[in-house]
């Protein structure tokens, strides 16, 4: 008979989020911006930016061959990590491997070999974010897979995965701090060059999202809270049964967009704020703490509202809301009010619909695999969270991708309608998102 988990092992779950989205919002905050800076950055150009066949740049091209690989790579370790018989849990220990190979790639990535425009530059960059993603997605798989595992009734699953967006989003705030620490760490040791400065940070911010993820595997005993069977489902069939599962499908497509949008948004971020606005660098730190306070005072009121009227409607309207505040990226900059107060107010609208989508997709996607436990009685937890991730991925890949290729057409003050035109994208692919999303059939909420 398992046991309940208690407040504080939820808690001590969220720690291993919060350290996955350290690692994961350095590469998405700074990777583009290191590699290829605004003029105004005071940091070197290291890769070219010369365009291929006229619309893709170098950046983009590495950033979607690491990713590729690593969503090709997700299903065998969601397969190996449902079929796990190991004495210890099916999840934890694989964890436990993951931490210290995600830690040193997550700061190979920001070391170039040259501190110029190099071709070595590209090669290393190419084999130190598949080495990253891999060893990252090794922890992250096995981690979700324990939540529907750890959360067996549907709020449970809701006030779990509520946990799990907290980690998520104080990760996000930790991130966001990055050029902080580093103007802090440049003038308290004196450090000359900017960039050994930001790779201190990263050092620094990625020791602490290693010891946070270690937290989670040290603390959660899964033959104490786990009543889990490995799965004797070989992976062709699981995945057969998966992809064809109509809920799980339209799950995915709508996740797919919103998450190529919110990738814009992340990556596009510190263009926004010193391209679009003409604002320093380390206001981003700001921005992020008062998304993260927002999101908060609206955490109570998504899991009370999702418990009276269901979880599809706060979906759909999140992402119609945020749709149309993509559109607000595009105006950025051209109306009188102050710089200042156009951020602020885009942040702060955009912080409400970001906590619904924080939360609830996992614990729809759990209860997803619930109903498909009960009809097929088999255990493939891992593999629903593979297929959402190898999805996840490659919306993270397209929207790096479209967001520097986007940059072709303009990145500098002056001249930044390249950057505008992620607005206009990020609004399509929200605003189709939602109209996708309506034709999720949920279960009924009883009141």
């Amino acid at each position: 008979m398992t046991q309940k988990l208690p407040l504080v092992k939820q808690i001590a779950y969220a720690f291993g989020m919060m350290g996955w989205s350290i690692m994961i919002n350095l590469i998405s905050v700074i990777l583009v911006y290191l590699y290829i800076p605004p003029t105004s950055s005071g940091l070197p150009n290291l890769i070219t930016q010369v365009a291929i066949f006229g619309i893709f740049n170098v950046i983009a091209i590495v950033t979607a061959s690491g990713r590729l690989i690593d969503a090709v790579y997700d299903p065998f370790i969601a397969q190996f990590s449902d079929q796990s018989k190991n004495p210890k849990g099916r999840r934890i220990p694989i964890m436990k491997l993951a931490i210290i190979p995600s830690l040193i790639f997550c700061c190979l990535v920001f070391y170039p070999l040259r501190e110029e425009e190099s071709t070595l530059n590209i090669v290393w960059l190419v084999f130190m974010l598949i080495g990253f993603y891999v060893s990252s997605t090794t922890y992250i798989i096995p981690y979700n897979a324990l939540l529907p595992e750890l959360a067996p009734g549907s709020e449970d699953k809701v006030r779990l995965a509520t946990w799990q967006s907290v980690g998520y989003v104080f990760g996000i705030g930790i991130a966001s701090n990055a050029f902080n620490l580093t103007d802090l760490l440049q003038h308290s040791l004196s450090i000359v060059s900017r960039i050994s400065a930001l790779q201190l940070t990263i050092v620094l911010m990625a020791a602490l999202a290693a010891l946070f993820m270690l937290v989670t595997v040290l603390a959660i005993d899964e033959r104490k809270y786990c009543d889990s069977k490995p799965s004797a489902v070989p992976m062709k069939k699981a995945l057969r049964q998966t992809l064809t599962n109509k809920n799980f499908q339209l799950f995915i497509v709508a996740d797919f967009s919103y998450f190529i949008a919110v990738t814009i948004i992340t990556s596009g971020l510190m263009y926004f704020v010193t391209v679009l606005l003409q604002l320093p660098e380390t206001i981003g730190n700001k921005l992020m703490i008062m998304m993260v306070l927002v999101s908060f005072i609206f955490y109570p009121v998504i899991n009370y509202l999702a418990k009276k009227i269901g979880k599809k409607i706060i979906v759909v309207f999140s992402l119609a809301l945020l749709s149309t505040i993509f559109l607000g990226i595009y105006f950025l900059g051209k109306s009188e009010i102050d710089p200042l107060v156009q951020i602020y107010s885009l942040i702060a609208f955009a912080a409400i619909p970001l906590a619904s989508l924080n939360i609830l997709p996992n614990a729809i996607l759990a209860e997803i695999i619930e109903k498909d436990t009960e009809e097929t009685n088999e255990n493939k937890e891992a593999i629903y969270f593979a297929v959402r991730y190898f999805f996840v991925k490659i919306a993270q890949t397209f929207g790096i991708a479209l967001f520097a290729m986007f940059l072709i057409y303009g990145k500098d003050v002056g001249n930044d309608f390249g950057i505008r035109l992620n607005g206009i994208l990020g609004f399509v692919l929200c605003f189709l998102a939602a109209i996708i999303f309506m034709r999720f059939k949920e279960k009924k909420v009883n009141s």
